[in-house]
């Protein structure tokens, strides 16, 4: 009875619906006012369902005709077809047309979920990195207490084979899923040391390797602590819980908490985070998405362990997700000085979802909003023609408030209390450092370094001495390092626009004489970027002798941000007024 009203004009719904309910007996008390609501109230109900049953319709034609379409292609096409394969691309670019987070998992990946979720994996903890004047990858960073730095590896080991399979040509990828394997499995590693132009084999056992969610913490010569959090990972909160506590013991009288470059992780473990300062019993994020059953909200569960002790956040553009979860909810809380530059924007949560025959999927179910009722989601994503991405404009943000009353806005990210920019790289800098053929001659001597120096002194205190940058300088001029000079290429730009334009002729002797000015001087630029470079040669060095926790030390004495913190700390007016409302001028 219900669908025949749907192809019905409007009013000849209405006007059946009434007529039908005051003829019927139950009904005739009922005022002609009230069957006209109830009747709209019918009609938008019918819509519904046949807006459901359209929806329902045409999700099931469109899988009819996906699965016509690859028995076909299986059952005719000139080649045999991989069904993992051809399959997997169409489920992959259909999930590509909805955002970038959710994605698709088969069996074969599930080592990729645990590591995404718990920063597990099974291998040898080290990173690597492709050397292209090798032609090999070639060992880079081991991880401290990992096989890899147990074995004896070192930096700059190029791997020649696993297992007896040649690794000649083969990319970071290839060679790091034959390194991973089950934990307790032992294979043969044969690298050439370039140090001592020997080859060397060893007898390595995979284990268990867990990603340091938190590399490095602990209280400064000033007095203030400092903790770099660079993962929210399973039980990174009780690491920080107790990095807190350990602190508080040594007189800590300020804390950086270091978000910087941090993407993200367990929505959980960021509201345990926020827990160790905020009391119990508050709302730091609610999940709001299509289906009830997944929206939350996540309180404080425990009493904190520190409510008082003024406060840092430091963030960038790169600090994503559960970063803006707890540093958004520190600033809403007033509970903390948010200090960098905009956060990422990522306003979106995700859920693991279970797939038959052992695949699964992370898929964006919710949107998050932090204390203040704020979600800081900054693209909008299209799914329309393949999918496309549109960025909230800042003059669109609301405005809302903390807990004390500062506005705060929604403007596609965390933006700090207190603006500090870092430090740019030079252009230089970047090719030394960059993983191409040009970056070999800054590995080569950094390899060379250390081989000559079984020690070196204090992690947070070593620095590069201007006699051995010189060393470096001299190798990189007799060597073929080459680099795009950004001034040349925007005056090749603008000589091109000249020309365009019909001004170039006329301007031609000044487009000489500064490009001439401009031209390429590689010894010039060593010594223009001199501080730049020597900062990135001894921070690769200290990694090699103090691992990760030595590295961050390091990077603490000439780091502009973590200066600045460290500075707002030890003045307890300045830093009380940012956490108050300004006065209102008339």
């Amino acid at each position: 009875m219900v669908y025949r009203y749907i192809f019905l004009p409007l009013h000849e719904i209405i006007k059946t619906i009434i007529m039908k309910k005051i003829m019927g007996r139950r009904w005739q008390s009922v005022g002609i006012k009230a069957c006209m609501t109830m009747a709209m109230g019918w009609l938008v109900g019918l819509t519904a369902s046949a807006q459901d049953a359209d929806h329902n319709f045409n999700v099931a034609k469109n899988l009819d005709v996906f699965n016509a379409i690859y028995k076909n292609l299986d059952m005719m096409y000139v080649d045999t077809l991989n069904a993992d394969e051809v399959v997997g691309n169409g489920i992959n670019a259909m999930l590509r047309s909805l955002d970038p987070y959710t994605e698709y998992y088969p069996e074969d990946k599930n080592k990729d979920v645990k590591m995404l979720l718990q920063g597990k994996y099974a291998g040898i903890g080290s990173l690597i990195r492709y050397n292209f004047k090798l032609q090999r990858v070639c060992i880079d960073e081991p991880y401290e207490n990992m096989p890899a730095a147990e074995a004896g590896l070192r930096k700059g080991d190029a791997i020649l084979s696993i297992d007896g399979e040649d690794m000649t040509k083969k990319n970071n990828s290839y060679v790091s899923d034959h390194l991973r394997g089950d934990a307790g499995t032992t294979f043969e590693l044969k690298v050439w040391r370039p140090s001592t132009n020997k080859e060397m084999k060893f007898k390595i056992t995979r284990r268990v390797i867990q990603l340091p969610a938190m590399p490095y913490y602990g209280v400064q010569a000033n007095g203030m602590g400092y903790l770099n959090l660079n993962g929210f990972t399973e039980g990174c909160s009780k690491d920080v819980r107790n990095a807190v506590i350990e602190m508080k013991k040594q007189g800590m009288k300020g804390l950086v908490l270091d978000l910087r470059g941090n993407g993200g992780g367990s929505e959980m473990e960021a509201v345990n985070i926020v827990n160790c300062f905020i009391p119990k019993g508050r709302l730091v994020v609610s999940n709001r998405g299509k289906l009830q059953r997944v929206n939350h909200d996540y309180k404080t569960t425990v009493e904190p362990v520190d409510t008082i002790t003024p406060m840092v956040v430091l963030v960038n553009g790169n600090s994503a997700s559960s970063s803006e979860i707890t540093s958004g909810a520190l600033q809403d809380f007033d509970r903390a000085v948010i200090m960098g530059t905009k956060t990422y924007g990522k306003g979106l949560v995700q859920t693991m979802i279970d797939l038959p025959y052992n695949g699964q999927m992370k898929l964006t179910t919710n949107k998050y909003y932090i204390p203040s009722g704020r979600c800081i989601q900054k693209l909008s994503y299209k799914h329309a023609n393949g999918g496309s991405t549109e960025e909230r404009a800042d003059s669109l943000a609301k405005t809302f408030y903390t807990a004390n009353g500062r506005p705060v806005k929604d403007s596609g990210g965390i933006m700090p209390d207190v603006e500090v920019k870092s430090d740019s790289l030079p252009n230089i800098a970047y090719y030394l450092a960059a993983v191409t053929d040009s970056s070999e001659v800054l590995s080569s001597y950094e390899i060379d370094y250390i081989a000559k120096h079984p020690s070196i002194g204090p992690a947070a205190d070593f620095v590069l001495s201007d006699a051995d940058y010189e060393d470096f300088k001299q190798r990189v001029l007799a060597s073929n390092f080459k680099y795009d000079a950004i001034s040349e290429k925007s005056l090749d730009g603008l000589e091109k626009v000249a020309k365009f334009e019909g001004y170039y002729d006329e301007a031609k002797p000044e487009f000489e004489a500064l490009r001439a000015k401009l031209k390429h001087n590689l010894a010039k630029d060593l010594d223009y970027n001199k501080e730049s470079i020597r900062e990135i040669l001894t921070n690769d060095i200290v990694a090699a002798y103090y691992y990760q926790r030595g590295a961050i030390q390091n990077t603490l004495r000439s780091d502009k941000q973590a200066k600045e913190a460290f500075r707002l700390l030890s003045q307890p007016a300045e830093y009380q007024a940012l956490l108050q409302p300004k006065a209102k001028t008339e």
